[in-house]
């Protein structure tokens, strides 16, 4: 059983509206790609390392093979775990504990090297994906501005565990997270505790590249 389980019932109290918006980007602004990608109970965030701001966000230099980079964010334990028990599943669910972020580098586009996952493509003007970049540089738990060491390999390909700074708890998911990172880069969402919320709002705001599974 996932942890995320037990938001369900809180989940229709905090179901988010999805309202139609326009652009980020003025017309003939020129624009950045970005993606979002669900894997069912956890959403990542897709960026091409080309994109990253030079020295703004110091840990994607750990990718030196990647084209793009997933970045996820969760409770430090039961994100690491490669197979939580009941206490790990409960404490994440409700219990405030330290995070972790999850980076992964990779070279296929989105929707190939997630083939079970939905893929959702967003254009952020240059300046959105400064901010964007800034949010992660900032999520990580850093002394100064030097990279943060890993805290151990991340859960496929080539990918690494590193310290986060905020806590998790039950108001405060990955996919809250996830919304303000792109909230911070211009887009209007609302925070979202869970994957349904989060997915439904982004959809109306970019183009769904790779449906989700049975859709």
């Amino acid at each position: 059983m996932k942890a995320y389980v037990v938001f369900i019932g809180i989940a229709l109290l905090t179901a988010c509206a999805t309202p139609t918006v326009e652009p980020t980007a003025r017309e003939g602004e020129p624009t950045v790609l970005i993606y979002l990608v669900s894997h069912g109970w956890h959403t990542g965030l897709i960026i091409r390392c080309a994109d990253v701001p030079e020295g703004l966000w110091p840990e994607a230099g750990d990718f030196p093979q990647a084209e793009y980079l997933e970045i996820g964010w969760g409770d430090r334990d039961y994100y690491q775990a490669r197979d939580p028990g009941l206490w790990t599943t409960l404490t994440a669910a409700l219990v405030p504990t330290p995070s972790v972020l999850h980076v992964v580098g990779f070279r296929d586009p989105p929707a190939a090297y997630f083939p079970a996952s939905e893929a959702v493509e967003l254009r952020l003007p240059r300046a959105g994906v400064e901010r964007l970049a800034k949010y992660i540089h900032d999520a990580h738990a850093r002394e100064g501005t030097r990279p943060v060491a890993p805290l151990g390999s991340g859960l496929y390909g080539d990918s690494r565990f590193y310290p986060a700074r905020e806590t998790f708890h039950l108001f405060n998911t990955c996919n809250v997270w996830t919304a303000r990172a792109l909230r911070s880069a211009g887009l209007p969402l609302r925070e979202a505790i869970t994957t349904k919320g989060l997915m439904a709002q982004v959809r109306r705001l970019g183009r769904v590249v790779q449906a989700a599974p049975g859709e």
